[in-house]
């Protein structure tokens, strides 16, 4: 969760592998941003399949069942070629009640489309229930901003195998798997983190819908072309901080008031993004403009509770504006102003008392 110790512009993924006879269902979330995808794997090739999807995500841990992990040739040949920690959890943790986990999580395909009916979709669900387990049980912190589980079919994206993500040196060099003189270190002009994470997910799944892939070229090609309009859009966002982390922070409750600071900063931005997104005539752009929610709450509940330059730490205190809560500012006032706060007190009880011999012992 600690942001200064990953990767601004890459996902840090743990996944989890359910394994039901040759079949297989996989969930992977990054908790930092709250993204949470499953998917399973009911084709040829399965194992090889698998393969591909962990080479999709890199992830930093793999959570498997016992089925998985007693499947010792597949596990060794995982092992060896991503040298990732995988973890055994019981199988007690890897439940199938489909009804119980599409009415506590909104399930969506790629269209966005909520699915209801989730009976064919068993060994995902399982997978997903034992990650979520999984994280309960060692993060020890509520997950309840983790409502929204994104499902999707392998085949909806193209193939590319391991040897193929390598040989072509998409987000890694063969070499040294450094990010320098690949694909992505050319392409990456963003000028946010989540731009940047964004761009590296959309290389590591090619689209093979034709309709989407050509939503997006329209998209970029007025970004390309109105040069005005470009620029707008990247002197708005440069102002922007990682909002999908902080918002991450906020909810799993390590965020401190710098951070709060951060998002009201980005938030206040949004109304120009907005504005500058107006002018766009692409449809992808279009409909980024009309699901845009400027967050003009959140901006007002920070801006008049916490003060521009908060300490890092919250034990330090003086986070809270004056005038922002009644009762706060009294007690800040005994901090600060002690001796008159008890010699108000002293002259109210001998006023009510009537007893002139009252005297504060400070």
């Amino acid at each position: 969760m600690e942001s200064n110790l990953l990767e601004e512009k890459k996902n840090n993924y743990i996944m989890c592998v359910y394994k039901n006879g040759i079949y297989y269902g996989l969930a992977v979330c990054d908790l930092t941003t709250g993204d949470f995808k499953m998917a399973q794997i009911k084709e040829q090739n399965n194992f090889a399949t698998l393969m591909d999807e962990i080479s999709r995500y890199s992830p930093a841990e793999i959570v498997v069942n016992l089925m998985m992990y007693e499947s010792s040739e597949e596990i060794g040949k995982i092992r060896e070629r991503f040298g990732v920690y995988i973890s055994k959890l019981e199988d007690e943790n890897f439940e199938q009640e489909v009804q119980i986990f599409g009415a506590e999580y909104e399930v969506i395909d790629e269209n966005e489309q909520k699915i209801e009916d989730l009976q064919e979709n068993l060994f995902c669900v399982a997978a997903s229930n034992g990650l979520l387990n999984y994280l309960r049980q060692t993060q020890k912190n509520n997950l309840e901003y983790i409502r929204k589980i994104h499902i999707y079919k392998t085949t909806h994206y193209m193939n590319l195998d391991i040897s193929a993500r390598r040989n072509l040196e998409i987000t890694e060099k063969l070499r040294d798997k450094s990010k320098k003189g690949t694909l992505l270190w050319v392409l990456d002009k963003t000028s946010t983190s989540m731009g940047g994470r964004l761009l590296r997910r959309w290389l590591n799944d090619p689209l093979i819908d034709i309709f989407k892939i050509n939503e997006r070229l329209e998209a970029v090609k007025q970004l390309k072309e109105d040069i005005i309009l470009r620029g707008d859009v990247i002197d708005s966002l440069k102002k922007v901080y990682d909002i999908e982390r902080l918002a991450g922070k906020i909810s799993y409750g390590s965020a401190n008031a710098r951070d709060l600071i951060s998002l009201k900063n980005s938030v206040k931005q949004l109304p120009d993004v907005k504005k500058t997104l107006e002018k766009a005539k692409a449809p992808l752009l279009t409909k980024l403009y009309e699901e845009l929610d400027i967050l003009e709450d959140i901006y007002e509940i920070i801006d008049n509770s916490i003060i521009d330059d908060p300490p890092i730490s919250i034990k330090e205190g003086g986070i809270i504006k004056l005038g922002y809560n009644e009762e706060i500012d009294h007690l800040k006032k005994a901090t600060t102003d002690g001796k008159s706060w008890v010699l108000e007190i002293e002259a109210k009880e001998r006023e009510a008392t009537r007893n002139k011999s009252i005297k504060n012992r400070i």
